[in-house]
């Protein structure tokens, strides 16, 4: 039954923030008398709330989400480094971890003049086709790698790699140059530079990036700011956990 409930809550998305019980019971895939069940049960929780035309997440879930400890840390120590990228750029600066086949974004310090659509805060993007997660991915265990490999690669755009062979040499390219480049692969006409947060293993935890060069010579301009600051943070979190 808990597995329903969740399959519930992941029901939602940013486009379809609200849902009625019989439009939750056909996304979830949970039969209509147990989904009125369980609403009531997270309505009385407080995961759920009530709106105007049905139902969406509750304030509880923020505040769950926002006792996550590491995620937290992390986006802290990034705070001020973010800011300056922002500054120095006049892009979007981001900062992402991995969850299973995804980079989720923990922070987002946006920039006024950015128009070209992209990923909220709290969204998701896939590691092949973004800067973040190509970053994430070469400074990974490389069974890590091979797994994700293993199945198939969505195409988002035109520029999307989903060649095995070919992301396996993007890969290598991002670990000797230390940046990773979205040449317009997850939006079209989007193009962001990243590089990983390793830890002392030299593995990647979490990944930061410019978002809305409209060039990649422009991207390519930026990645030593982004290196760097990805740099300053690795040691700001060293200091923090000696």
């Amino acid at each position: 039954m808990l597995a329903r409930a969740f399959r519930l809550l992941d029901a939602f998305t940013p486009d379809r923030p609200e849902l009625s019980v019989r439009e939750l019971a056909a996304r979830a895939g949970v039969p209509r008398s147990t989904t009125h069940r369980l609403v009531g049960e997270l309505l009385a929780w407080g995961a759920l709330e009530r709106g105007g035309r049905g139902v969406r997440l509750g304030v509880k879930l923020f505040e769950l989400g926002a006792m996550a400890p590491t995620p937290n840390r992390l986006v802290e120590s990034a705070s001020a480094h973010l800011h300056t990228l922002r500054e120095v750029t006049g892009l979007t600066a981001n900062l992402a971890i991995r969850e299973g086949d995804h980079v989720v974004y923990l922070e987002k310090i946006g920039a006024r003049d950015l128009r070209v659509p992209h990923s909220r805060l709290g969204g998701r993007g896939l590691l092949h086709a973004t800067g973040l997660g190509k970053a994430i991915l070469a400074f990974s265990p490389q069974a890590d790698v091979d797994t994700y490999l293993e199945r198939p690669l969505l195409s988002l755009t035109r520029a999307t790699i989903t060649d095995p062979d070919a992301l396996r040499t993007e890969l290598a390219r991002v670990r000797r140059a230390g940046a990773a480049f979205d040449l317009a692969e997850s939006f079209d006409g989007l193009f962001c530079v990243a590089a990983p947060v390793r830890d002392r293993r030299g593995f990647a935890i979490a990944a930061l990036s410019v978002t809305g060069a409209t060039a990649r010579s422009q991207a390519e301009r930026f990645a030593p700011a982004v290196i760097a600051t990805a740099r300053a943070l690795e040691r700001a979190l060293s200091s923090a956990a000696s």
